[in-house]
Parts: structure tokens; C-alpha cells; sequence
């Protein structure tokens, strides 16, 4: 091995230092933004030294800079918060047709390969076309360009079921000849985009976190496999610790929704819960106004908010901040309740919050929470309906039972701030509006806000 060789694995030993420890400071609210960082200027180290590898074509190379950081420069200051889990789900894409292409292109070179060369060519390639295509319709279901619910059809199982054969088959007769088999190759790429498609269209929209983690943890693995096709010791590393990271965040996803991944995966929760909802509910409904709800948290000494997709929509995570900030000054003790699974990927209410300077302290995760909201004397839902419906709790025909949730039911009072009635994207009514300590505070959650605000403000 030459000097510039040993040097450049020296420094990839580095990198991969920065990006265990940027992953590990991201486990704390308190340390993410330097973890992340951290794990950028790994990243950066490995590009940097990568070009001093002999025979690269700079010209490209400074070309796909160039691009790649004009569109990233446009998605940072245009794409807003809200809007985060479709970009996340794009990056997971990208991630997945770039892996798709290297082991293509290595493979269009080179097409004498070793069996395991071979192997891992077809993982790098199966692998990156699933992510790419399953990411761009979780992309649609979240930007609503294509229906959020789940969409099945009869015979589904067997479709998929026969494309995963088809491509098994079709990587072990690459593998045995891979110089002969470039048609293989070609049958192996459009299968793995089909079965992308399949196998993403029918997860419901509530599924959402779950799909965008084991997607992320799918680009990881199809790095890791393009690592191997091209010798590149820090593609292999990051690769693995993406893939590993995302499948331990997706069983923290499914554990936190008590339902299996392959549940997930193959049940068609959307679908077949929209029956469940269209019952109507038994009980009364207690809306309530601006002057009413100022009044009840006027006189609160404790107050949990619980945010939902509903705040991201309504972009209302500012002003919910401020409301927090009046409460405080009013004497009242303030936390904000986490779901796991609340909004549409993992961690998107602690990334809206923290857009708005909520103090890392006063997010409280679920299992912290529930054993004290007895004390609590009231408790704001923001646009969260499936993580706190006590269905999940009491009723076994509900499609939801078991899944753990934050028990706002307990609370001396609820505040529920929504549009209208309409079931969330499990598509079941919440139990928890016909409670008798709920209170239903009805419009746009960031107007609704925006005039408590102004009455605490007018006192």
C-alpha cells in the first residue's frame, strides 16, 4: 500500500470517529445540532479525501458539486418545516438511485466480477431501487400528491411475493455470470423499481414514521453494498451505521405503535380502518371559545401541550411557543407531551419545536409524561388525534388497541384543538372529544393560538 493510500484510510478512520460520535450526540435534544455537525465534518473529510484517489474525472465531479449544492442551498432556505418529512423522504431517494447507479456504472465498466462482487453489486442495485421508488411514493402520500391512505388490491400478497422471487432468482443468475448477464442486470433494476412501488403503496399514511426510518435504514444498506462493489472502506462504515441506526429507530416506531414491522408492512391499516370510522361516536361535544379556553388556562398551575401533525400544518409551532412563554409568566408549570409517532417522521414534533426555541427541557417523552398527568390541570392537543384516542386503551374493536398512547383523558381538562371533526389518518373517531373534562376549540390551530395569545396579552 502506498503513502497516499495509507493516508487516505487514515483519515476515513477518522471520519467514521466523527460519525459514531455525531450519531451518538444526537440521541440528546441538547447535543443534536453539534452531533450533527460533527458528523458533517466527517463527512466532509471523507469527499475531500476521497479525491485524491488517482484516475477520478474532476470535471464531473465539480459539476455534480455544483448542482447538488445549488438544489441543496434551494431546499435549506425554501423548503419549510413542514414540509420536512417529504424532504426527508427525497433524500432517502436519492440516496437509494445513487447507490442504484454506482453499482450499475461499476458494473458497465467492469463486468468481470468475482461472485461476491457479484452479490453485492445485486444488493447495491435491489436494494437502492427499492428505496429510490418506495421513497418517492412515501414523497406523494406526504406532499398528498397521490391518495395518503393505504392502497391495496386483490392479490396483492402474490404480486409482491413473485416479484421478490423473481428478483432473488435473477441475482443468483447474475451472480453465477455476471459478464454474460447484463440483460439479468437490467430485469433486476426494473424489478427492484416496481416492487419499490408495491410494496409502499399499500402502508396507510398513519404508517408514515415507520416507512420514512426503515427506508432510511434501506439507502444505508445499499450503500454499505456499493462500499464493497468499489473498495471504498467509509461508504461500507456509513453506510452500515445508517442501516443499523434506521432499523433500531424502526422497531423504537413500531414498539411505540405495539404493532410488528411486518404488521405494518403488509396489513393495509388505512384501508381497512376507514370503516371503523365512519361510526358515529356516542356522546356529547363542548366546544369552546377563545374567552373560555383563556379562562381555564388562566387559572391553570400546570399545562402539557401535546402537538400533532395538525400544529405542522397549520405552522402554528411559533406561536405555540409564545403561548408557552405567557403561561409561564402566568405561574403555570409548561411541558410539551411527545409521541414517538406524532406527525409524519420520526422526531417532527421535536424538530418543529426546536425551530421555535422551546427550551430542550420542557419536551417530556410519552413514558415520562403519563405517570403524572393526573396532577396535570390542563392539557392542549394540538392537532393530535390517533396518539392520544383512549380507544387504544379500552376498546379491543378498536383497530389501534394496544398501541401505547399519551393520556391526555387523565388530565383535569383537555383542550383539543382541531378544524373540524374529521378522524385522523388512522381514519377512527377519537373517543377522547366526547370525554366530559374535553373542551373542542375549533379552527385553524395558529389563528386559534394567535387569539389566546391576544387575550392574555389584552389582561
Amino acid at each position: 500500500m502506498n503513502i497516499t493510500a495509507l493516508l487516505i484510510n487514515f483519515a476515513y478512520i477518522i471520519s467514521a470517529g466523527l460519525f459514531i460520535f455525531g450519531l451518538k450526540m444526537l440521541s440528546s435534544p441538547a447535543t443534536a445540532r453539534q452531533g450533527n455537525l460533527l458528523s458533517a465534518l466527517g463527512m466532509l473529510l471523507a469527499i475531500v479525501v476521497t479525491l485524491f484517489y488517482s484516475g477520478l474525472d474532476y470535471k464531473w465531479i465539480v459539476v455534480g458539486v455544483f448542482i447538488g449544492t445549488v438544489i441543496g442551498l434551494v431546499a435549506a432556505y425554501k423548503v419549510q418545516m413542514t414540509s420536512m418529512p417529504e424532504m426527508v423522504a427525497l433524500f432517502n431517494g436519492f440516496g437509494g438511485i445513487a447507490s442504484l447507479l454506482l453499482a450499475w456504472g461499476e458494473y458497465h465498466q467492469h463486468p468481470e466480477l468475482s461472485v461476491f462482487i457479484a452479490l453485492v453489486t445485486f444488493l447495491s442495485a435491489f436494494i437502492g431501487g427499492i428505496t429510490f421508488s418506495g421513497s418517492m411514493v412515501a414523497f406523494g402520500k406526504l406532499a398528498e400528491k397521490i391518495p395518503s391512505k393505504a392502497i391495496v388490491f386483490s392479490g396483492q400478497h402474490i404480486v409482491n411475493g413473485a416479484i421478490l422471487l423473481t428478483a432473488l432468482a435473477s441475482g443468483v443468475i447474475f451472480a453465477m455470470n455476471p459478464e454474460s448477464s447484463y440483460a439479468i442486470f437490467l430485469v433486476i433494476v426494473v424489478v427492484s423499481l416496481l416492487f419499490g412501488v408495491t410494496s409502499v403503496i399499500p402502508i396507510g399514511g398513519a404508517d408514515m414514521p415507520v416507512v420514512i426510518s426503515l427506508l432510511n435504514s434501506y439507502s444505508g444498506l445499499a450503500a454499505c453494498a456499493a462500499g464493497f462493489v468499489i473498495s471504498n472502506n467509509i461508504l461500507i462504515v456509513a453506510g452500515a451505521l445508517v442501516g443499523a441506526s434506521g432499523i433500531i429507530l424502526t422497531k423504537i416506531m413500531c414498539k411505540a405503535m405495539n404493532r410488528s414491522l411486518a404488521n405494518v408492512l403488509f396489513s393495509g391499516f388505512g384501508a381497512t380502518t376507514q370503516a371503523a370510522g365512519s361510526g358515529e361516536q356516542e356522546g356529547e361535544i363542548r366546544p369552546a371559545t377563545a374567552e373560555d379556553v383563556y379562562y381555564i388556562l388562566e387559572a391553570a398551575d400546570s399545562v402539557a401541550i401535546v402537538p400533532g401533525y395538525g400544529l405542522a400544518v397549520a405552522q402554528a409551532q411559533h406561536v405555540t411557543q409564545e403561548l408557552g412563554e405567557l403561561l409561564e409568566e402566568n405561574g403555570a408549570e409548561v411541558s410539551y407531551a411527545i409521541h414517538p409517532v406524532a406527525g409524519r417522521m420520526p422526531g417532527h414534533m421535536n424538530v418543529l419545536l426546536a425551530e421555535a426555541n422551546v427550551s430542550y427541557d420542557q419536551l417530556v417523552e410519552m413514558d415520562d409524561i403519563n405517570p403524572r398527568m393526573d396532577t396535570v390541570d390542563v392539557c392542549v392537543v394540538i392537532g393530535a388525534n390517533d396518539v392520544v384516542n383512549p380507544a387504544a386503551l379500552n376498546d379491543e374493536s378498536s383497530p389501534i388497541y394496544g398501541m401505547p398512547i399519551i393520556e391526555t383523558h387523565r388530565a383535569k381538562t383537555v383542550i383539543v384543538l382541531k378544524r373540524s371533526m374529521n378522524p385522523g389518518f388512522a381514519g377512527i373517531q377519537n373517543a377522547l372529544f366526547f370525554s366530559p373534562n374535553t373542551r373542542m376549540y375549533f379552527g385553524d390551530a395558529k389563528a386559534s393560538i394567535q387569539a389566546l395569545v391576544a387575550e392574555f396579552k389584552s389582561d
